[in-house]
């Protein structure tokens, strides 16, 4: 049974989701605190966490960036209030996999729940090495490196890393990239993917602000060349 832990301070709200999250099946914990929740991740290892960004005790950016600093590779949905897209694009370029803006349906949180566990469980056919330039891939042990340098990568970004890898010089639509993170089961804008791809930028690039292996293809997409 997958456990999801919940970290959201609405008790309405919490109890609700948690309701429509055991009716598929999964094994939910409900907390209400920030420093409770980096305990219980700590303690437990939940399969995903459902993360609000507004939380007393330790707001939910600060847990989601404590929990990637401390190499926990959970998947991480979060649950914010904030109006502006820049603002909820800040908790993806901290390590969350995917955000939900509120107000939001219960049944759509469902379905991203759904998308990131489907997306954590698959796994990659090739075992062997992939190898672009100095950039090398090995899909089972889902570890990367450039110039043998290891790269710490999130698994939105590796996932990412590793698409772009297997297509060499393709250009890659936005909606090819999310169909990758997110199957079919997808509502989150094109934004999302330029932030992961500007996150990568900055750990694979010698120059991120002119970037020679990742490359913008203006009004199609994006593609990785070999250096």
């Amino acid at each position: 049974m997958t456990r999801v832990l919940i970290v959201e301070d609405d008790v309405r709200q919490s109890e609700l989701v948690r309701r429509y999250l055991e009716r598929e099946g999964h094994d939910v914990t409900v907390l209400a605190d920030g420093a409770d929740a980096l305990d219980a991740v700590r303690r437990s290892a939940p399969d995903l966490l459902v993360l609000d960004v507004m939380l007393p005790g330790a707001d939910g950016l600060t847990v989601c960036r404590t929990l990637r600093e401390e190499q926990y590779e959970l998947p991480i949905l979060l649950l914010t209030a904030r109006s502006t897209e820049n603002d909820l694009l800040i908790g993806l370029e901290l390590g969350a996999d995917d955000y939900l803006a509120k107000p939001y349906s219960p049944r759509e949180l469902v379905a991203r729940v759904r998308a990131l566990l489907r997306r954590t469980r698959r796994t990659t056919p090739a075992s062997a090495t992939i190898t672009v330039g100095d950039l090398q891939i090995e899909p089972e042990r889902r570890q990367a490196t450039i110039a043998e340098r290891p790269l710490d990568l999130t698994r939105a970004e590796f996932d990412l890393l590793e698409e772009f890898a297997m297509h060499p010089g393709i250009v890659l639509s936005r909606a090819r990239l999310l169909d990758r993170l997110h199957g079919t089961d997808r509502w989150i804008s094109g934004r999302t993917i330029d932030t992961h791809v500007k996150n990568l930028r900055a750990k694979i690039e010698d120059d991120p602000q002119h970037p020679a292996r990742l490359v913008t293809v203006y009004g199609v997409g994006y593609t990785l060349r070999s250096v």
